[in-house]
């Protein structure tokens, strides 16, 4: 008996890892763009450019906490489940973006420009998160083994996202 549950365990598990990612709503057009919608239902009004968020974190504080709508360039997503993506915040630094209550993921190959809703924040991350992050995006051995300080991570936690989709 025991058995049979970890295999029915296991293959629920396998299974619900190679569900493809979908839309939580309808796509919305913006001007000429259309966007698809992951996670909560948001507008494209009210948008900072990811360089005003960037300007806003050399102000905050690590308890500071901004309620911001983002207009940015995925830079790289989670090659695993779609957990998280990143984007460019410019001055090599990333802006670490993760779903609410991971209530949502963004497909693998998602590119290009997204809005994202919800909270900006700094925090540091441990080595331990850090090592996670790049195992996750495909990191060697060898560069996971390289981290071993904790960083300073601009952190942006979104309750919805819009992708825009490629013109055709």
């Amino acid at each position: 008996m025991k058995n049979i549950l970890v295999l029915f365990t296991t293959f629920l598990l396998l299974h619900s890892c190679k569900q493809k990612v979908q839309p939580t709503q309808s796509p919305i057009q913006v001007d000429s763009t259309v966007y698809q919608v992951y996670g909560a239902a948001l507008d494209a009004q009210s948008v900072l450019s990811i360089n005003a968020l960037a300007d806003s974190f050399s102000t905050m504080k690590k308890t500071d906490t901004l309620f911001a709508k983002v207009q940015g360039t995925i830079k790289e997503v989670c090659s695993k489940k779609g957990c998280w993506m990143t984007l460019d915040l410019g001055g090599e630094k990333d802006l670490m973006v993760r779903f609410k209550d991971y209530g949502f993921f963004m497909p693998l190959d998602a590119k290009g420009e997204v809005i994202i809703n919800g909270y900006a924040t700094i925090s540091e991350t441990s080595v331990e998160e850090l090592r996670h992050y790049a195992e996750d995006a495909g990191a060697s051995e060898q560069e996971i083994e390289a981290i071993v300080e904790p960083e300073l991570t601009y952190s942006f936690e979104a309750d919805g996202v819009l992708l825009a989709q490629p013109s055709s």
